[in-house]
């Protein structure tokens, strides 16, 4: 269970807005001013089963990947090449742990379909670099040793997290199988925007009622703001802000 810190920290990432202030689409390759910030943004669509990944810079990139047990979908930010990590650079930057998370678009802890799309928009961090990544690790294997966490671990990873950049996960359009069953607390606290959503209802394929339903399509898109210095891949659509 984390700890009181960290959940602190977790709410955070789920109502925290990301920094402001009108923007306008730019090249990549523009040179950027003093204070201004840069966003970059990913759209795209899946189906069941399907994954998706953009190259977003830095060696980095984001992708949609599907969970094998058909419930929806990983939003992870992950090295362009190389070993597939334990841990990517989203998820761990974004607590809670094991446990409901922005980044999970699926029905996962008793979430139902309609209420995995009701949570719109998601807000997650993610570390920019190798090196933030790394840092990250290290300080959440500390705060891993211990059980429960030893407090000061636990502050080490807390500040560490609340200081990766933040990202934005926003469901365009999606179709689904409602889930029948009664709505979780959970999911009650976080799915409110499903009716601001849009989204298709689909019937169930075999004639019956699912107690979770399924999420069979999805557009998003996913916004990444990045650090003074981050390479940015230059086929992205960026925008620009000024630095909070």
């Amino acid at each position: 269970m984390l700890g009181r810190t960290l959940r602190a920290i977790a709410g955070l990432v789920g109502v925290a807005v990301v920094g402001g202030g009108a923007t306008q689409a730019i090249a990549a390759e523009r040179p950027v001013g003093k204070g201004v910030c840069r966003r970059g943004i990913v759209e795209g669509e899946v189906r069941a089963g399907e994954s998706l990944s953009r190259p977003i810079g830095g060696g980095l990139q984001v992708r949609m990947e599907p969970l094998s047990w058909g419930s929806g979908w990983l939003l992870q930010v992950l090295p362009e090449s190389g070993p597939r990590l334990i841990h990517d650079y989203a998820g761990l930057a974004t607590p809670p742990y094991d446990s409901v998370n922005p980044l999970l678009f699926s029905t996962d802890f008793s979430f139902r379909a309609q209420d995995a799309v009701a949570w719109n928009p998601r807000r997650f961090r993610f570390a920019a670099s190798a090196a933030e990544f790394a840092r990250l690790m290290e300080a959440y294997e500390r705060y891993g040793k211990h059980v429960p966490p030893a407090q000061g671990a636990e502050s080490e990873l807390a500040a560490m997290v609340s200081k990766a950049s933040e990202g934005k996960l926003e469901i365009l359009d999606a179709h689904l199988i409602p889930g029948t069953a009664n709505q979780a607390q959970m999911a009650a606290m976080v799915a409110s925007h499903f009716s601001s959503t849009a989204h298709r209802v689909e019937e169930p394929t075999e004639g019956k009622g699912m107690a979770l339903g399924k999420l069979t399509w999805a557009r998003y898109r996913i916004s990444l703001d990045f650090p003074q210095g981050f390479r940015v891949n230059p086929e992205m659509k960026i925008e620009e802000y000024k630095c909070p």
